[in-house]
């Protein structure tokens, strides 16, 4: 029977993404996590990783091979989980995808709270704009901004998401400000290419409008920086410019509009007949800290 030790190792060195770093997380050398890899694809009889001297990658038949195992890992993390938490302590690693600008602005800087009420616990936080494959990936759990429908995974609503046309004072000085939404044609508009269509609700409705502009990229990040430097008009949360609105940095233009009341935030987990204590535990630790009226909406 194959080592339970060398499953762990095999699926820390996919979730950290080296070798080096699953050893760093194990507090093993990479020399005995390779060895350990290596007695694993030889008691399987086939190579579980493609290796090159920058990266490793894993073969079809390691692909395979984690899909089936991380059930199997996790439900082993799910009854000591059940164990410690009735013990009072909860341990082992709590594996989370989130959104690149929202994890950095509103999951990271509260993370200390969380790790400090349960400090066996350790907590892998992966920032990312896709939407990641949950089980596939070996994650816990992601936090999610949009319209869910995948049926397979189970969805807890953590706040809404306000969404508006903003821009800089500097930008409405030069361009003035539009008064009615066919005015955005004559403006430089800011949109990410993956998100090529505003969809609004106004005043008639529900409307879509196709922004142009001259500014095209895949980062949210890149956009923000964009609307503050004056170059254009945004649609952008106010989880995200909330501050900037209040203090002047930004103004909302066309008010009436905002973005659609479909999109929220949620916390995302795999369909399970038990929920791991410490998801459970980090989603209503999330639950109380935005609540009902969240704080950047205050």
């Amino acid at each position: 029977m194959t080592n339970l030790g060398d499953l762990e190792i095999f699926s820390r060195v996919i979730s950290m993404g080296s070798m080096s770093a699953a050893g760093r997380a194990l507090g093993l050398s990479p020399a005995v996590i390779s060895k350990r890899v290596k007695r694993l694809e030889e008691r399987l009889g086939t190579r579980l990783f493609q290796r090159t001297t920058r990266q490793i990658s894993l073969t079809e038949a390691g692909q395979g091979f984690y899909e089936r195992i991380v059930g199997i890992l996790s439900g082993i993390e799910e009854a000591e989980a059940f164990v410690s938490g009735r013990s009072g302590a909860v341990r082992g690693t709590l594996r989370i995808s989130a959104p690149t600008s929202f994890g950095r602005m509103h999951i990271a800087p509260n993370l200390k709270g969380f790790m400090d009420a349960h400090p066996e616990l350790t907590v892998n936080l992966m920032l990312t704009d896709d939407f990641s494959d949950i089980v596939g990936g070996g994650f816990d759990l992601a936090i999610r901004i949009g319209e869910l429908s995948d049926s397979s995974l189970v969805a807890r609503r953590l706040a809404s998401v306000r969404r508006v046309l903003c821009a800089s004072p500097n930008y409405i000085a030069r361009h003035g400000e539009p008064a009615s939404l066919e005015d955005l044609a004559n403006h430089i508009c800011l949109p990410p290419h993956t998100q090529d269509v505003w969809r609004l609700e106004g005043p008639e409705g529900n409307v879509t409008y196709r922004p142009q502009g001259s500014l095209y990229t895949n980062s949210s990040e890149v956009v923000r920086e964009a609307v503050f430097s004056g170059m254009g008009i945004a649609l952008r949360s106010t989880w995200d410019v909330g501050p900037a609105l209040k203090n002047g940095e930004l103004v909302q233009v066309l008010p009436h509009y905002e973005g659609s009341r479909n999109v929220v935030l949620s916390a995302v987990y795999p369909s399970r007949q038990f929920l791991p204590v410490k998801v459970r535990l980090f989603i209503d630790y999330l639950a109380d800290l935005y609540g009902p009226v969240p704080y950047w909406e205050r």
